[in-house]
């Protein structure tokens, strides 16, 4: 088979890797691809993006099978293209991909269904908005209604924070806002190949989203993640998928938005039970390069087989993964390009490159998210001491990183 995987970050590094240890693959190209891609994929130049670009590349070369991983290329209806002219590509088509560019329109099938989540209200309205977190009080959660990329989130705890983000939210123009409660307890994802009414789960992880240790700082995409999580339980993701995985992806049929691709539940263990935080319509990202790292059954059987409507039993690698990522100075607000990163040679475990370029044969930043370094072994203690010794030995001047991934799952554990 010939696989195209559309995308330039970790999320698609990570599902490189797994194509390539797939028996059945004989030749992977990557679009736009990045350098730490490039051994193995061939990169082509076309922006992710360039939809009509893509479609003419895998016509072309007779492309078996898409795998888009960015969820801007999802929302761009590039599914619903590549089906027309009869390509086989998995993800959702545009409509369906409303489930994460559109807060709202995943909040109100959340409620028509029943699937828990927390209380909310929508407004397009500035002082409607204000009014309301005046008389919600705080702490609460002030989400702008697209794609942000991760970062569109504050979680206020003064009315200050929360007026102000209104303020930055709605100084977008045609914005609309999504205010929350907010949820309190053990945050987890859970990602699932999905096709219509087939859904099967992957292991779970956790993603540390603030930008600084103890959690503080803006919302970033994500400055860490480790996989398993000891603290959720078989019978918690049980729960997990009856009340909402499985239940969402049927409300998608019922809606006449069917989903296909990675269907990402991010969840919250609370003294109610599992609730919804959001949804997203493709893989997590740092959260992809732990988890496909472990996973043993054939990466491209499991998409085939789900796209043919057909459950199969997937095995995974029972060591512990942890990432650490590392990011340029000033991320989410700013980022760096041209910073030269050298050391990545010394280091032990997978590196899956998020925002880098090449320039005269040297490895340099390009982008907020730069780097996730990952470790396995057989404790999340090991894997964390592994992970940070790699980091320690990568050199740049220009990234920072937390120093605490995965340690509320040791202290909560003890």
């Amino acid at each position: 088979m010939k696989v195209l995987v559309i995308g330039k970050g970790g999320r698609e590094h990570a599902i490189v890797h797994a194509v390539s240890r797939s028996k059945r693959v004989s030749k992977i190209y990557a679009a736009p691809g990045n350098p730490g891609m490039a051994a193995l994929a061939e990169c082509v130049k076309i922006a992710d993006s360039d939809v009509s670009g893509l479609l003419k590349f895998a016509k072309d070369e007779a492309i078996d099978l898409t795998i888009v991983g960015p969820e801007a290329t999802l929302a761009l209806g590039i599914v619903d293209v590549f089906q027309e002219a009869g390509l086989k590509i998995f993800g959702p088509s545009k409509d369906a991909a409303q489930i994460e560019s559109s807060k709202d329109f995943a909040k109100q099938i959340m409620m028509k269904y029943d699937i828990p989540t927390a209380a909310y209200q929508t407004f397009d309205n500035y002082e409607e908005a204000c009014d309301y977190v005046n008389k919600q009080g705080v702490p609460i959660v002030i989400k702008e209604d697209g794609l942000k990329a991760g970062k569109g989130v504050v979680v206020a705890y003064t009315p200050e924070e929360a007026l102000a983000a209104l303020q930055a939210a709605f100084a977008v123009k045609d914005n609309k806002v999504v205010i929350e409660e907010c949820l309190v307890g053990f945050e987890f994802s859970l990602i699932c190949f999905v096709s219509d009414e087939t859904v099967v789960p992957m292991q779970i992880a956790q993603d540390h989203k603030c930008a600084y240790d103890g959690d503080k700082g803006p919302n970033t995409g994500g400055m860490g993640v480790y996989s398993p999580v000891r603290k959720i339980t078989d019978e918690i993701i049980a729960e997990a998928m009856t009340k909402v995985m499985e239940p969402m992806a049927a409300a998608m049929v019922k809606e006449g938005h069917p989903f296909t691709g990675f269907l990402y539940g991010g969840l919250m263990l609370t003294e109610q039970g599992v609730k919804t935080i959001e949804f997203n319509a493709r893989l997590g990202d740092p959260e992809a390069e732990v988890v496909l790292p472990r996973l043993q059954s054939d990466f491209i059987d499991v998409i085939e087989s789900v796209m043919n409507h057909k459950k199969c039993e997937l095995t995974w690698d029972k060591q512990v993964t942890l990432g650490v990522v590392m990011a340029s100075e000033g991320y989410p607000a700013s980022s760096t390009k041209g910073a030269l990163i050298q050391g990545l040679d010394t280091c032990s475990g997978l590196v899956f490159h998020m925002g880098t370029a090449e320039k005269d044969g040297e490895i340099v930043t390009d982008g907020g998210r730069v780097l996730l370094v990952s470790a396995k072994a057989d404790t999340l203690e090991e894997a964390y001491r592994l992970a940070y010794q790699d980091v320690a030995n990568i050199q740049c001047d220009a990234l920072f990183y937390r120093h605490d991934i995965g340690k509320k799952d040791m202290q909560e554990d003890k």
